[in-house]
């Protein structure tokens, strides 16, 4: 057991390893529900466990929810339901890591969370506003990391339109299909019995394809998640010893010193040159695509958004 926790510390220690690290979240609030679930109904104490689901899950009334405003968060990390998870993460899994490639880790959380955020807040609108929702939102509960999958899925969609997945029965398939087909199945299963969580769909996609589009553009809408990301991840990084050294050095120095500690940013960041897109383009003519390193596509990405 102990192999196991260790496996876990060790994925979430390892750098740009965000997307594992999202489906771990998911997982392990997954598990702990379930034991929870198994345990109190042991107990004969099954309402315990429903109050604890209900402090995680999204109510439809405005002011049910204005009593749990955390849950328009939580929301997106829980599953009650094995295949729900399951289904969820493949999904995530498949299309996070076109995401993954092209924008950054970063970019990875910003459109999962934002998709999330989205996704939730459209429910709430439908349930609090459309006729045919008002008279369950008092009822009605919603949990799942779908909406957030969604945003990542049309975000690669949009993003990679002509990226193709090869499909069981139906063999190369490209995504913007795939995804148009559960956007489809979506808008369609909006009055039925599982309306919230398909109108959480329908957001999330439509917060996926804003993001991407307005990147391409030049406007990151998850700034303000990657604020909040930096500034958790130092408060939890350990703060180097401190060094007194009283040799002094001279400015030139100090001035290399300075860039060579940023290193790699500067130059993540920067835009590519015409040559180097034309190498890049050589080789996918060469190789296609999937032969691209991680940098190279990044790099594509940077260029596009330039021209």
């Amino acid at each position: 057991m102990s192999g196991l926790f260790d496996d876990f510390r060790s994925e979430f220690s390892k750098p740009n390893n965000t997307l594992v690290q999202l489906i771990l979240v998911n997982t392990v609030v997954f598990l702990v529900l379930l034991l929870a679930k198994v345990g109190f109904t042991m107990g004969q104490e099954l309402d315990t466990y429903y109050w604890i689901r209900s402090q995680l899950m999204i109510p439809g009334g405005i002011v049910d929810f204005l009593h749990k405003p955390w849950t328009l968060f939580t929301y997106f990390f829980a599953h009650d339901e094995i295949f729900h998870i399951l289904y969820n993460m493949l999904f995530l899994y498949w299309f996070g890591r076109l995401i993954d490639e092209y924008l950054g880790n970063r970019r990875l959380v910003g459109l999962y969370i934002m998709g999330g955020l989205a996704g939730g807040l459209l429910y709430l609108l439908m349930y609090n506003t459309v006729p045919y929702f008002q008279g369950m939102s008092d009822s009605a509960r919603m949990l799942g990391a779908s909406a957030a999958a969604f945003s990542v899925a049309v975000g690669a969609a949009t993003l990679l339109p002509n990226y193709t997945f090869h499909l069981l029965f139906f063999g190369a398939v490209r995504i913007k299909y795939i995804v148009f087909f559960f956007i489809i199945m979506s808008i369609a299963q909006s009055a039925g019995t599982n309306a919230g969580g398909n109108l959480a769909h329908l957001g999330g996609a439509l917060m996926g394809f804003c993001y991407v589009k307005l990147l391409q553009n030049g406007t990151d809408l998850g700034r303000p998640i990657y604020w909040v990301m930096e500034g958790w991840s130092n408060m939890l990084r350990p703060k180097p010893a401190v060094k007194v050294s009283y040799r002094q050095r001279s400015s030139a120095s100090a001035q290399t010193s300075s860039y060579a500690t940023a290193g790699a940013q500067p130059s993540a960041l920067s835009t590519p040159d015409q040559d180097e897109v034309d190498t890049i383009l050589d080789k996918i003519s060469r190789s296609g695509y999937e032969s691209l390193t991680r940098e190279e596509k990044q790099k594509l990405f940077r260029a596009s958004q330039r021209n």
